[in-house]
């Protein structure tokens, strides 16, 4: 019998999207080697590109990443079957982000192409309701054919309260929100982080010093802020994540000691290694992801797992313990079109995983 943590789910895009995928497909991790090993399909659904999971419930959200967006809610069993619950619309086109608020209580939901949030009540069963609210974002920037208007690429609710931090690819922006409890509306407080002209906020990460961890997708580097006095996020420092070009990152992770942030590389097809320990990032390492087009990385344990989208497979990498150099384990395992690894944390009380 397999722990809790040996479920991995994976998304995807499919054919409606230009994809080769089928769905939500689930894998079993052997938490000594490193490996996955393809279950099945969990669910069929259109271009699930991100996942997330409720933190207190057994229910996974999924994007449905298609013109007119949708988002599909899933009960997970005992056994790591998925069972449908609802589908609903966000209200914008190409949903490529979504996560739960701190309190379990709403889904938030980056749509893309029309640039706004979508907000959905969660009932006591984790189920979606009707969307609640829809907030719209203005501006835009330099690169013309990327930053003609907003553009949400990443909804990060604070770990505790209202706060949510919305990454604007088309504005340059790391927007403020606050989410009520009770009505579900999003108010937009103003920017958390104003970045360079032709950045492209595409995803960020908190440490626990307080720091906001930024990669831009069109300026190609890793940018961090820190609060000043008064609390405003100033930039502190910034890296390109590598010297090759044209580069488009993707994610960026980092483990629980914060020791190392780890950087994934659309073109060049590479992982860059930040050496974090000190609080500011230098470029110590990059290693080739041995597939093409790495769209989301993860790292559970001392294992980093790259989603290589263009060469349809997953790649896994053991962490070294002292260099934080990933280090390649075994041979990819094939997925088609794969956008987004999740490990699935069975809520406690559950029963183990079969």
């Amino acid at each position: 019998m397999a722990s809790n943590g040996d479920i991995v789910f994976l998304g995807c895009y499919t054919a409606e999207s230009g994809g080769e995928g089928d769905g939500i497909a689930l894998f079993r991790r052997d938490p000594a080697t490193g490996g996955l090993t393809r279950v099945g399909l969990a669910a069929r659904t259109p271009s699930p590109s991100f996942l997330a999971q409720h933190p207190t419930l057994p229910v996974l959200y999924a994007v449905n990443e298609l013109d007119a967006g949708t988002v599909s809610a899933f009960a997970v069993a005992p056994d790591a079957t998925l069972s449908p619950l609802a589908v609903r619309e966000t209200g914008g086109s190409a949903p490529c982000h979504l996560a739960v608020s701190s309190d379990g209580g709403h889904l938030l939901v980056a749509n893309y192409t029309s640039g706004n949030v979508a907000v959905f009540p969660l009932g006591a069963d984790g189920v979606p309701g009707e969307r609640c609210d829809l907030l719209g974002l203005e501006g835009s920037g330099p690169v013309a054919d990327r930053q003609e208007g907003p553009h949400a690429h990443m909804v990060k609710p604070a770990p505790n309260g209202p706060d949510v931090l919305v990454c604007d690819l088309g504005s340059d922006r790391v927007w403020h929100t606050r989410l009520d409890p009770v009505s579900g509306r999003l108010t937009l407080v103003g920017p958390a982080v104003t970045a360079e002209p032709g950045t492209g906020p595409r995803h960020m990460l908190r440490t626990s010093d307080g720091s906001v961890l930024l990669v831009g997708e069109l300026s190609g580097e890793l940018s961090w802020f820190r609060p000043d006095a008064r609390g405003v996020l100033v930039k502190a420092g910034g890296e390109f994540t590598t010297a090759t070009k044209p580069n488009q990152p993707s994610e960026l992770t980092t483990g629980r000691d914060e020791r190392f942030v780890y950087v994934a590389n659309r073109g060049p097809d590479t992982v860059s290694v930040f050496d974090w320990a000190a609080g500011d990032g230098a470029l110590i390492a990059e290693v080739t992801t041995e597939g093409e087009w790495p769209r989301h990385i993860a790292l559970f344990s001392d294992h980093l797992y790259v989603a290589n989208e263009r060469s349809h497979n997953v790649t896994i990498f053991r962490i070294d313990p002292d260099s934080g150099i990933p280090v390649l384990q075994g041979e990819p395992v094939g997925q088609g079109s794969p956008t987004c690894i999740l490990r699935y944390q069975a809520p406690f009380g559950m029963e183990q995983l079969r």
